[in-house]
């Protein structure tokens, strides 16, 4: 007859706890350093962030298209006021997006970005963005959200990119918990 800590059992346990090690990891530790790897590599179209534009502005134009969506949940309307723009590299551009809450009560959002194609998401380079903060729009309230940018003139020198006229920068809105202060008075 087996006890409760029988080899079986103990294999079995050794297992849950391993498993519930693995999932640890997954959940909490493989997220940030996931997110610092895209950051530094431009990985998945990930951007890059600085404080100016490098100082050369190239002849090369591209075509910078905005992107606007909203995750589950999310009540706000959300939508980039120009669609496009032409851009030389190394020249810093700016663009808005515009977001409005229909509710009858503050909404909190936070946005996530991407850029397309993924291959030169480490040569754009965000200057200032509403996305670095969590955003609270009032009942009824709609603003213009800047975004400060520009393109890496070392795009230029990647064979890789040679073919790249276009790049999109994608927002992805998502509902956020409302700061302490705003949702005790909610």
């Amino acid at each position: 007859m087996r006890g409760p800590l029988s080899t079986p059992g103990r294999q079995a346990a050794a297992m849950a706890a391993g498993a519930s090690v693995l999932a640890f990891v997954t959940v909490v530790a493989i997220p940030p350093f996931y997110d610092w790897f895209c950051k530094v590599t431009g990985y998945g179209g990930t951007t890059s962030v600085a404080a100016a534009a490098p100082g050369p502005v190239l002849d090369r134009v591209m075509t910078v298209r905005f992107d606007a969506s909203r995750g589950e949940g999310m009540p706000w309307e959300f939508r980039p006021v120009v669609p496009e723009m032409e851009i030389r590299i190394g020249e810093t551009g700016l663009a808005f997006f515009e977001a409005w809450n229909p509710t009858d009560k503050p909404v909190a959002g936070q946005a996530t970005y991407n850029v397309a194609p993924d291959m030169v998401g480490g040569y754009f380079t965000k200057v200032a963005c509403f996305c670095f903060e969590l955003q609270v729009l009032q009942p009824g309230e709609r603003v213009q959200m800047p975004v400060s940018f520009y393109i890496d003139p070392g795009l230029a020198d990647d064979p890789d990119a040679q073919g790249v006229e276009a790049i999109t920068l994608g927002y992805t809105f998502h509902l956020a918990d409302l700061p302490a202060v705003q949702a005790a008075t909610n």
